[in-house]
């Protein structure tokens, strides 16, 4: 209103100085044009005019000051008592509560990291080569510029930031991520460790553990490899997963850790130091034998983050396999997981006590072991079945936008036989993975080199071969082909680990073998006096 009464007096004034104005150029003209009583009589019509619009303006700036004062009036009044038209509707408030919920999520969560101080992590390319000591030596040597940089700039805590989202976006805005004591932003890849708090060596060796958390929220799915060290096909399948990922584009996150043994890893061996199967003690036990306790601290640290979980092996003691999923079927989860890999063949296993996968389920994690080809080796056609697999995944769980063109779908195994040699000798195969065979089929034959005798083996059952040993020398009892078998429908079967046959009825495998590959005892509920060691018993048939 006042601005309008300072317009209204400013207009006074301006018409107030040109009649005077006029009145000087008057005076100038008397001589010339007027006579001296036409003068008086202007200046008197001048000074009424002058009167007259001084009254006029003054009352009139009343009434604006009214009018001004009149719509203010009735937008309060519109404010208070909303039209029927300007009613928001049912989804529009309800889009507002949730959006009000994420801020203050949003704020409870800043406020917490900043209570912490907590390291944030630093985005960086993960597919640019690095020093080692950067990535093992000083672990946490990334992160440590971020650190101080001020948490009311989030802009500043990635080298990759995308431009701030729309406020209408704000929704579907993702969350920084807490693992490993580090903060991880969202539109980062980045490259933490996780140490344990022992090590055999007596030197804490930190694990490489590579993140890629989207920018949008999303499952967080975990993938391990080298839990047995060993087994090679694994680590580059998380390698060109992890390192091919645009976060940018990614909703979730991945959490890959491409080596979980290091130890068994740097001495080409499947165990731990002190071969133990570290692959036999999950969840772990903070205060059981070392392998536990390793055990325990990855799967808390680690794993307890994850909403799914993909561990990937290999075949074992010179054994490949075709590629497969090893899954509890009998789990809808587990099931759901598994219908994201495109054509893979699923093998039914709830998987041995002790087991990551097993573990993890148990915990409310949906688990499949994903097994290709056989260790010591880098097989590319593994590896890429591999890779493809795990994208056709991603992108049935919705974090990425990708297409894979598959063959035709492969079936679901609910039962599975181990066909052993009868004699000691030299395997020659006579079949190859994937290969369907029929009962009594020849799979390969065993020969003497000394006696020049000939044992054949042969199938016992319709089926095709997942799995089988490579040429070699074998003993007596020594598993060569495992023969997968598809059930009818309707029927119900036995677990593939409580499964044993060879190709004789009669067996000269010794007592111990026989009860572990018959599922009657464990590898991983060993005899006291044992401790779990694995030395001579076979357990290639578990994860």
């Amino acid at each position: 209103m006042q601005t309008e009464i300072t317009a209204v007096k400013g207009g006074l004034c301006g018409v107030q100085a040109a009649i005077f104005k006029i009145v000087s150029m008057l005076q100038k003209l008397r001589q010339d044009f007027m006579t001296q009583k036409q003068i008086y009589r202007a200046k008197w019509a001048v000074g009424a005019l002058l009167l007259a619009q001084s009254i006029w303006c003054y009352g009139r700036t009343e009434v604006i000051a009214s009018e001004a004062q009149e719509p203010k009036a009735e937008q309060a009044s519109a404010e208070a008592k909303p039209t029927t038209s300007s009613e928001p509707k049912p989804e529009a408030a309800k889009a507002q509560q949730q959006a009000a919920e994420t801020d203050a999520k949003d704020a409870e969560l800043a406020d917490k990291l900043a209570n912490e101080n907590l390291p944030r992590a630093e985005s960086i390319q993960l597919a640019e080569p690095v020093e080692v000591k950067e990535v093992v030596l000083n672990p946490k040597s990334a992160p440590e510029p971020a650190v101080a940089e001020p948490k009311s700039e989030p802009s500043n805590s990635t080298a990759t930031a995308p431009k701030p989202a729309p406020a209408s976006d704000k929704v579907s805005a993702a969350k920084a991520l807490v693992i490993l004591n580090t903060e991880v932003p969202p539109s980062t890849t980045t490259r933490l460790s996780w140490s344990p708090e022992q090590s055999f060596e007596m030197i804490s060796t930190p694990t490489p553990v590579l993140i890629a958390h989207g920018v949008k929220p999303g499952p967080v799915l975990c993938l391990t490899a080298a839990l047995h060290g060993d087994e090679l096909n694994g680590i580059e399948v998380v390698r060109r997963v992890l390192y091919n990922i645009d976060p940018t584009e990614l909703s979730g996150t991945v959490i890959g850790v491409p080596i979980v043994n290091l130890q068994g890893f740097r001495r080409s061996s499947r165990y731990l130091v002190d071969r133990r199967d570290l692959n036999r003690y999950f969840p772990g036990n903070p205060e059981g034998s070392s392998a536990s306790r390793l055990a325990y601290s990855f799967f808390t640290q680690v794993i307890s983050h994850c909403d799914a979980l993909v561990d990937l092996h290999t075949g074992s003691f010179y054994r490949t396999n075709i590629p497969q999923l090893r899954a509890d079927i009998s789990n809808p989860a587990v099931v759901k997981l598994t219908q994201g890999f495109g054509a893979t063949m699923v093998l039914q296993s709830a998987g041995a006590e002790g087991t990551l996968r097993r573990a993890a389920v148990e915990a409310g994690i949906p688990a499949v072991t994903l097994e290709a080809g056989e260790s010591m080796r880098l097989q590319e056609r593994s590896v890429a079945h591999g890779v493809k697999g795990i994208h056709t995944l991603m992108d049935h769980m919705g974090m990425v936008k990708r297409f894979s063109l598959w063959g035709d779908p492969e079936p679901v195994y609910y039962q599975s036989v181990w066909v052993r040699a009868e004699r000691g000798g030299i395997l020659f195969s006579s079949v190859v993975l994937g290969d369907k065979v029929d009962a009594g089929d020849l799979l390969g034959e065993v020969r003497d080199p000394i006696t020049n005798r000939k044992t054949k083996i042969v199938s016992p059952h319709d089926g095709r071969v997942i799995g089988m040993a490579v040429n070699q020398v074998v003993q007596p009892g020594f598993a060569a082909f495992h023969v997968g078998i598809r059930a009818g429908e309707g029927a119900i079967l036995e677990p593939e680990e409580d499964i044993e046959t060879s190709s004789t009825k009669k067996s000269t495998t010794n007592k111990e073998v026989q009860q572990v590959a018959a599922g009657k005892k464990p590898v991983s509920r060993l005899a006291p006096g044992e401790d779990g060691l694995l030395n001579d018993i076979e357990n290639f048939e578990y994860d």
